[in-house]
C-alpha cells in the first residue's frame, strides 16, 4: 500500500509563502516528491473512479505530488486506515465518519482524528432485487438470500440500521446472509444465488446498471423511505428522504423512495493547511475534467458546502478555504 505522505516534504509545504491568483491567495506548493494514497471503494461503486480522477488532476497539477487510489470495503475502512495514517485522503459517508470521530461503534475506543475538506454528493441507499424473486418491500425480503454489503463498508452499517427499522432481524429473518460488493453482488443474482441487495452510492452506479441491462432481467429497487424518521431518531439527523428518479436504471420504471446520506472528502486533523488549500484549489479549478469521469461530480457546489452536511469539524484549512470562495457554511 502506498504511504500517506512525506511528512518533511508536509512541513515544508506549511511552511511556503502565498501566491496570488484570481484574487484570492493559494498555497505554495512545496519542492520534492509527495506521495498521497486516496482511499476509495469498490470497483463497481462511484468513489472509485472519482478518487482515481482527483488522483490523476493532483498528480498533473500539484508539482512533485504522486497521488494513487486504493480500492476498499468502503467508508468504514477507509476512516480506519485514515486513523492508522495509512492514507492520506479518504472518501466517505457522514455517518460513518460521525461514528469514527465520536469513537462509536466499529470505533469504539479507537477514535479517528477525521476533518472534512469537501461535501460531494448524496449517496442514495438502494435495495436491489430483480423482478423474478417476488420482492416488493422490505418485509419480503424475510426468507431470502441478501447480501448486505461488503465488510469495511458504510453499506453495511446503513443496511443494518434500514433492516432494523423495518422490523427484520439480520441475524434470523434471512435464508442467508452475504457481505459482498455491489459487482459480486450483480453477478450472484445473475448466476440465481442471491435474491436481493443492498448498496449505498450515487447514481447511477455500475453493477446496478450492469443488473439493469441483463436480458431476461427485470430491475426492482425497493422503496423504504418511510423507515428514514425512525432511523433518524436513533441514529441522529444524518439521513433524509430521497428519490432516485424513474428511467435512472434501465427498466426502472417508476421513482424509487429511498434513504439518503451525504459524502465528503476527509483528511486528518494533522495534515498542513498548505497541503489541504492545493488538494482543494486543484479539484476546484478542475472540476470540468471530474464532471467527465462521473456525473455525480457536478454536484460538488459551494451551496453545498455547509456544517450541517459534513457532519464532522472542518480541518481549519478547508474551513479558510470555503469561506474565501463565499460559502457561508451554515
Amino acid at each position: 500500500m502506498t504511504i500517506t505522505l512525506n511528512r518533511r516534504a508536509l512541513l515544508a509545504a506549511g511552511a511556503g509563502a502565498t501566491v496570488v491568483g484570481s484574487g484570492l491567495a493559494r498555497p505554495a506548493v512545496a519542492q520534492g516528491a509527495q506521495q498521497l494514497a486516496i482511499a476509495t471503494g469498490t470497483t463497481g461503486g462511484v468513489y472509485y473512479p472519482l478518487g482515481g480522477g482527483m488522483a490523476s488532476v493532483f498528480s498533473r497539477t500539484i508539482p512533485g505530488m504522486s497521488a494513487t487510489v486504493e480500492v476498499t470495503g468502503g467508508s468504514v475502512a477507509n476512516l480506519q486506515l485514515l486513523g492508522a495514517n495509512r492514507v492520506g485522503m479518504i472518501l466517505t459517508q457522514v455517518d460513518a465518519a460521525v461514528d469514527a470521530v465520536a469513537g462509536k461503534e466499529r470505533f469504539t475506543n479507537r477514535p479517528v482524528p477525521a476533518r472534512a475538506i469537501l461535501v460531494m454528493y448524496t449517496n442514495r441507499m438502494q435495495v436491489v432485487t430483480v423482478a423474478s424473486t417476488g420482492i416488493t418491500s422490505m418485509a419480503d425480503l424475510k426468507g431470502k438470500r441478501v447480501s448486505t454489503g461488503a465488510p469495511g463498508s458504510a453499506t453495511e452499517v446503513m443496511a443494518f440500521r434500514l433492516i432494523e427499522a423495518a422490523g427484520v432481524d439480520r441475524d434470523k429473518d434471512f435464508r442467508a446472509r452475504e457481505r459482498l460488493s455491489p459487482a459480486e453482488s450483480t453477478n450472484a443474482i445473475k448466476d440465481g444465488k442471491l435474491d436481493a441487495y443492498f448498496f449505498v452510492s450515487g447514481v447511477p452506479t455500475s453493477a446496478i446498471t450492469d443488473l439493469g441491462a441483463t436480458p431476461g432481467q427485470r430491475l426492482v429497487l425497493i422503496d423504504h423511505a418511510e423507515f428514514v424518521p425512525k432511523i433518524v431518531e436513533k441514529n441522529g439527523p444524518v439521513y433524509f428522504a430521497e428519490e432516485i428518479p424513474a428511467g435512472t436504471y434501465p427498466g426502472q420504471d417508476k421513482p424509487n423512495k429511498q434513504m439518503s446520506v451525504a459524502n465528503i472528502i476527509a483528511v486528518r486533523e494533522d495534515m498542513p493547511d498548505a497541503l489541504v488549500g492545493q488538494l482543494l484549489a486543484a479539484i476546484w479549478d478542475n472540476l470540468e475534467e471530474l464532471h467527465r469521469v462521473h456525473a455525480e461530480a457536478r454536484n460538488f457546489k459551494i451551496e453545498n458546502q455547509k456544517t450541517a452536511a459534513a457532519g464532522i469539524p472542518w480541518h481549519k484549512a478547508a474551513e479558510a478555504f470555503w469561506k474565501a470562495r463565499g460559502a457561508s457554511l451554515t
